[in-house]
């Protein structure tokens, strides 16, 4: 609702901000020398983006072996409670981003929240889904204090580039490699929940991003990537750095979890 002291209400909101960019310019900087190395020929920087999926930052990761094969009902209880309770909502992140994107990205930026959106049915909603499977197993409501801050800064940094238009090219690069990774750690993940019993009706939020994310990337770097890239060659190291920070704070946040569950990498 407005509040009638808006000043004060600025005035805070002017503090957090700054605070804000202040953590995405730190992020940056990590990426920075490396992204300004990639291609701009727009096939070639498509490559490079799709060589991430094996040599990015955090891709196969112990973390998901172990889930598959040795992890107890509560040790994964532990990692999807980080999970959902450290969800950005991709949904809402992509409608952020596509604003006054050029046409032919804006049309599959919507097609891509269409399907988050179940398209148009309650029950195909992709947020609901994992809604449901924290239901199941039990880990809804989870306590701020029981999050570690590598997740909720994962959360934090998809929110401040899609959410804030200076870095609306960067947020494309860090959806994209939401969409390039996460199918081969949603397999691990759906093993684990099938190997402990867990019924399949909830464990369907890992099934669809196992196989749907494979189609979303295709058409991110078809449809989204390449055209900008060739619309705009220098937009190409902005892109690669909200990737590269996207995976950076994924690995980050494996690491962590990793020494919360006492595996050696």
């Amino acid at each position: 609702m407005p509040e009638l002291d808006f000043v004060t209400h600025y005035e805070q909101q002017r503090a957090m901000v700054i605070a804000e960019a202040e953590f995405v310019e730190t992020e940056r900087a990590r990426v920075a020398a490396q992204a300004a190395a990639v291609p701009r020929e727009p096939q070639a920087f498509a490559e490079w983006f799709d060589s991430l999926r094996e040599t990015g930052p955090g891709q196969h990761d112990v973390l998901f072996e172990f889930l598959a094969t040795r992890a107890t009902i509560e040790e994964v209880r532990w990692f999807v409670r980080q999970e959902a309770a450290g969800e950005a909502g991709f949904d809402d992140l992509v409608s952020l981003t596509q604003i006054r994107m050029p046409d032919v990205a804006k049309l599959e930026l919507a097609r891509n929240y269409w399907d988050e959106m179940g398209r148009g049915k309650y029950e195909g909603m992709h947020g609901p889904m994992l809604h449901h499977l924290a239901r199941t197993i039990d880990v809804l409501d989870t306590p701020l204090e029981d999050i570690v801050w590598e997740s909720l800064s994962l959360a934090n940094l998809l929110v401040a580039l899609a959410y804030n238009r200076r870095y609306a090219f960067h947020s494309v690069g860090a959806l994209g490699a939401v969409e390039l990774t996460a199918p081969s750690r949603a397999v691990r993940v759906v093993e684990a929940l099938d190997r402990l019993g867990v019924d399949k009706s909830a464990s369907y939020y890992f099934r669809v991003h196992a196989t749907v994310d494979v189609r979303h990337w295709r058409g991110w770097r078809d449809h989204v990537a390449i055209p900008l890239v060739t619309q705009r060659p220098e937009l190409a190291p902005y892109i690669a750095e909200g990737a590269l920070m996207r995976l950076n704070a994924g690995a980050r946040t494996f690491a962590r979890y990793r020494a919360e569950l006492g595996i050696h990498a």
